[in-house]
């Protein structure tokens, strides 16, 4: 079912400083800023050869990695995101083994304008999972 890494979000504290640290200091490919109002973040891309970095700064008092960072106030990994051919199937198959699908179920279209949806850290080992369909 699980397809490609996509990417590893790394919540910071700083989007601008965040992406500084990856361009200066290990001469990484960093994307323009983007506003994620749906999901209450701004992300930038770090592109790598073989994935992504994610870099997310909460966007407003109610963005959902708030929370994270006043746990982790330098930041951290919030999330990897694995690709899914069809993310309907596996939504279903995962609920049918008893997997927690984070929200109302439905996937949201997420940065790259794809289908996303969030699984809950408790069924994962300790991690926040996101299936984005391919």
């Amino acid at each position: 079912m699980l397809g490609r890494l996509n990417h590893v979000a790394i919540a910071v504290p700083d989007l601008a400083k965040g992406a500084d640290v990856y361009r200066s200091m290990l001469g990484a490919k960093v994307s323009a800023p983007q506003v994620e109002a749906a999901h209450g973040v701004t992300v930038v891309f770090v592109e790598l050869p073989n994935t992504k970095i994610e870099l997310l700064e909460p966007l407003g008092e109610n963005s959902p990695i708030r929370a994270f960072l006043e746990k982790n106030p330098s930041g951290g990994i919030h999330h990897v995101c694995y690709e899914v051919e069809d993310i309907l199937v596996a939504r279903d198959h995962l609920k049918a083994q008893g997997a927690r699908v984070l929200g109302d179920g439905n996937p949201k279209t997420g940065a790259h304008g794809k289908p996303v949806l969030f699984l809950h850290p408790k069924d994962f080992c300790g991690t926040l999972v996101e299936l984005e369909q391919a």
